[in-house]
């Protein structure tokens, strides 16, 4: 499996640093404030639970770390490298190769099969047929579907289908994972195991994971917790 981690000896970068980071939006005659000054390193190999009540900024956080929204002041690093002020088109290939997205809802393609839809973002990024494929069947191998490779997502439980997902997301090695309430859909004790396979992944793989949850006792289980109070990211006990 591919990894992200760094050399020996080289300097760690993190995956992702937000330097004095505002984020503001136009309400009525004033401004509405979700992020003022906030700072927010995580290094790879290392998982972080997002945890704030709705309206706190969470998205807002998630969509900024993404690069699917621009700061109105400070600076996002992704592996060193400052993205507040690229082109559109570079955001969107930084996008591509550097970052794995996992929502609530497993949005896989109905029509294709489990092993399609993690082949796919990796013919996108322009590997061969035949690379895509082997590294979709370690992937989903590795996180125990090898006999349901075949399978569309109708034919798969809840679970598997958030799995399908998971591989999907970091099947082009990237530098940071980002989800937002990836077990959410799903039972306690599906939620868990899933969580235990992605804990699992992020550890073997050496990629960073910032993870948006309201499920506590699977914050518990991560490297930090932080939240977003009064525009700035905390660190919670």
């Amino acid at each position: 499996m591919t990894t992200n981690a760094e050399a020996p000896g080289a300097q760690p970068v993190p995956a992702l640093f937000f330097a004095k980071v505002e984020r503001r939006y136009a309400q009525g005659a004033g401004a509405l404030e979700i992020l003022r000054q906030a700072d927010l390193a995580i290094w790879p190999g290392e998982l972080v639970a997002l945890v704030a009540p709705s309206g706190a900024g969470k998205s807002t956080l998630l969509h900024l770390a993404g690069l699917l929204e621009r700061p109105d002041g400070g600076e996002i690093y992704i592996g060193g490298t400052p993205t507040a002020g690229m082109a559109d088109g570079e955001r969107t290939r930084l996008r591509r190769e550097e970052m794995g997205f996992v929502y609530q809802f497993h949005h896989l393609l109905p029509e294709f099969s489990a092993l399609e839809n993690v082949v796919m973002p990796q013919l996108i990024r322009g590997l061969s047929n035949r690379e895509a494929r082997a590294r979709a069947t370690e992937l989903l191998g590795f996180l125990g579907l090898k006999e349901r490779l075949v399978h569309r997502p109708a034919e798969l439980s809840g679970g598997e289908q958030q799995r399908v997902a998971i591989a999907r997301a970091v099947a082009n090695g990237p530098r940071l994972l980002l989800a937002d309430e990836p077990t959410g859909n799903l039972d306690p004790h599906t939620a868990a195991h899933v969580f235990g396979i992605l804990v699992a992944l992020v550890r073997a793989s050496g990629l960073a994971a910032l993870i948006a949850t309201h499920n506590m006792d699977l914050a518990a289980r991560m490297d930090r917790r932080v939240t977003i109070r009064d525009g700035l990211i905390e660190q919670l006990p």
